[in-house]
């Protein structure tokens, strides 16, 4: 069988990428390791698919040329997203937080038979637990070596799409063959790690926050890039929760970032107007409106919680308002790979073509989804980009 392209990796870019292919008369062969395809979008979103973002724009995503994306964005929009599960497979989205867009049934399971069901009906071939070891150049195509059932075998296509992802959940068959590949034939790699990943803290301060370990609360977390505004999880060993995870992937081992534990009150207000009515409250119980009461008792490690709020020294004001506003976090590390929703890091877009993601030293060979150095804020957006990049491939098939 003569194909078009193979396409390596049947996960969201590749799964799209084959399916294109297919709308536009091409003949492509998906190859996927896992037993069935589309592993990470099924788990994805705890099973319910958060299949895009409404308000995604290349501000969204964490790059070293962020800005790559416009060419690709202008083929695909999250429109043409909409519309293609609509279409294709009758599914309507629905807005939760922030622009998140789910499918109604919430079924991620729904989103991979978009791309079964039209792989077939476009006669597009899929070898699964199947792995790849191997991609090399032969007179102006590709020879791929591939295992297969204990056995090993090659195969030929004038082109081939690296879309196997990165190195996040070894479990669903995460690997580095993108970048090795990538590599080998000298393209250049920026330094990958876990990004959207929960962080930990050892030291002094490990017992504090594992005593808090179950609360939520809503904060706003920053550092000099970025600032978010969603909720933060204390755990056994350190911190997770939407805002936690999205800081990460602007955080590196050695920096620290701050949390404004009440974002949407100023406690200087709070306190001014508590002292108008007498100040015979005391500051456990202004901090009782607003928090858990494990987490004012866990505050009282740091705060003058017994205080009546009349007798609050200007010192001890400012204190309190501090360690609320401005609260300080040096995590020692991250959750790693398997704890991680995506990979920071991965081909550099300065190797790549804009429009088509095509190696600029390699005709014929393309990179997509994660293992490219773009990578979306949690809520939508990565899927986004996997879903435009195999759109942006599968026309210069």
């Amino acid at each position: 069988m003569a194909y078009d392209a193979i396409i390596i990796g049947g996960g969201a870019c590749g799964l799209m990428c084959a399916v294109q292919a297919g709308l536009l008369g091409k003949k492509t062969l998906l190859i996927e390791r896992n037993d069935k395809p589309g592993a990470k979008i099924l788990i994805s979103g705890g099973g319910r698919c958060n299949y895009t973002n409404l308000y995604t724009t290349v501000d969204n995503f964490v790059s070293e040329n962020p800005k790559f994306l416009n060419a690709v964005f202008s083929q695909w929009t999250v429109d043409d997203t909409v519309q293609f599960f609509e279409n294709f497979g009758s599914i309507k989205g629905q807005e939760k937080t922030l622009g998140q867009l789910f499918p109604t049934t919430n079924k991620a399971k729904d989103i991979v038979a978009v791309f079964t069901k039209l792989m077939y009906e476009t006669g597009q071939d899929i070898w699964l637990d199947t792995e790849v070891t191997n991609v090399e150049e032969d007179g102006g195509g590709f020879v791929i070596s591939f295992t297969k059932s204990g056995k090993n075998g090659k195969i030929s296509s004038p082109k081939v799409v690296l879309a196997t992802g990165g190195l996040p959940v070894a479990k669903l068959g995460a690997s580095d063959f993108a970048l090795r590949m990538a590599r080998k034939f000298g393209l250049q790699v920026v330094d990958t790690a876990p990004a959207l990943v929960p962080l930990t803290i050892t030291g002094k301060d490990a017992d504090w926050y594992a005593s808090l370990a179950g609360n939520s609360v809503y904060s706003r977390v920053y550092n000099e890039q970025i600032s978010f505004e969603e909720n933060i999880l204390f755990t056994h060993w350190g911190l997770s929760g939407p805002a936690i995870l999205q800081i990460s992937s602007y955080w590196k081992p050695g920096q620290s970032f701050t949390i404004d534990l009440l974002p949407k009150f100023r406690l200087e207000e709070l306190i001014k107007q508590e002292r108008e009515f007498g100040g015979k409250r005391l500051v456990s119980q202004l901090l009782n409106d607003f928090f858990t009461k494990k987490m004012v008792d866990a505050l009282g490690a740091f705060l003058p919680l017994q205080t009546k709020i009349a007798s609050l020294s200007k010192a001890d004001a400012k204190l309190i308002i501090e360690r609320i506003h401005k609260f300080q976090v040096k995590p020692a590390g991250d959750k790693g790979y398997d704890k991680a929703e995506v990979m920071r890091g991965g081909v550099s877009t300065t190797e790549l073509l804009t429009k088509t993601l095509a190696a600029k030293k390699v005709p014929g060979l393309y990179f997509g989804g994660e293992a490219v150095d773009i990578t979306g804020w949690l809520g939508g957006y990565n899927f986004q980009w996997a879903w435009a990049a195999g759109y942006a491939i599968a026309q210069d098939i």
